[in-house]
C-alpha cells in the first residue's frame, strides 16, 4: 500500500501499540534495529546521544553493531526483553535502546516501549534530515540469521557449556566466521529446549553450521 499510493513510509503497530515497524519508500520493512541505527546516528549528530551508547538484546542483528561502529557509536548487549534493556539504560544512564521486534525505549521521554514516540522520533529524523526513510535504512545491511530449536532434556537447559564436544563446535564455527558473524545459544524461558541463532555473510552456509549444531546439542544432551 505504501508502494501504490507514493506514502513517504508505513507504520505498523503491534496490539497494544508498544511495538514499531516501518515500511520505507520502496517497501521495504524497516525493523527495530534499523530505527535504532538511523535514531543512533541521529541523536549522535545534534550530541543527544547520551555517552554515544546504544542498549540492543543478543537478539538483535550484527549489522546494527557494525552501522553503530561505523557512526563511532558503542552498542551494549542484554539478555532479551525490554526490562533487561530498561535496566542497563538507567544503571549506566544511556537513553536510546530496543529490540529487533519495534519495542524502543527512548528514556528522555518515557521508562516503557510506546510505538507512537518511536513512530515520532522517526517520522521526525525524515523531515528534519529531508532524506527517504530508504536512504536512512541504507546506514545498515542486515546480516543473514537463522534460527534452529534443539530439543533437549529440560535440565540440561544451561549445561551446553559444560560439555567440551559442544564447546569446540561453537568455537569452530566463531573461528569460521572470522569476525563476520556470530553464535548465539538461548534457553527457552518455557519448553525444554535451547535456541540455536547464527549470523553470518553465507545464509546457506549458516544454516547448515546452525542445523548441525543444534543436532550436536540434541545428541549429547537429550
Amino acid at each position: 500500500m505504501v508502494v501504490e499510493s507514493g506514502a513517504h513510509l508505513g507504520l505498523a503497530f503491534d496490539g497494544d501499540a508498544d511495538r514499531l515497524i516501518a515500511v520505507d519508500d520502496k517497501g521495504e520493512i524497516v525493523n527495530g534495529d534499523h530505527v535504532m541505527a538511523i535514531i543512533a546516528k541521529h541523536l549522535k549528530s545534534k550530541g543527544n546521544l547520551k555517552k554515544d551508547t546504544v542498549v540492543a538484546t543478543i537478539m538483535s542483528n550484527m549489522g546494527l553493531e557494525i552501522a553503530c561502529r561505523n557512526e563511532q557509536c558503542n552498542i551494549i548487549r542484554t539478555k532479551v526483553g525490554d526490562r533487561y534493556v530498561l535496566e542497563e539504560m538507567m544503571k549506566n544512564g544511556y537513553n536510546l535502546g530496543g529490540e529487533q521486534s519495534g519495542h524502543i525505549i527512548f528514556l528522555d521521554h518515557n521508562t516503557t516501549g510506546d510505538g507512537l514516540l518511536t513512530a515520532l522520533q522517526l517520522v521526525s529524523v525524515v523531515k528534519e534530515t529531508g532524506k527517504k526513510l530508504s536512504e536512512l535504512k541504507s546506514i545498515m545491511t542486515e546480516l543473514p540469521q537463522v534460527l534452529v530449536n534443539a530439543r533437549i532434556k529440560n535440565e540440561y537447559k544451561t549445561k551446553y557449556m559444560e560439555d567440551a564436544e559442544i564447546k569446540a563446535a561453537i568455537e569452530s564455527i566463531e573461528a569460521q566466521m572470522k569476525n563476520a558473524g556470530r553464535v548465539v545459544i538461548r534457553p527457552s524461558g518455557t519448553e525444554p529446549l535451547v535456541r540455536v541463532m547464527l549470523e553470518g555473510e553465507d545464509q546457506n552456509v549458516i544454516q547448515k553450521m546452525a542445523e548441525d549444531l543444534a543436532a550436536l546439542i540434541e545428541r549429547k544432551l537429550s
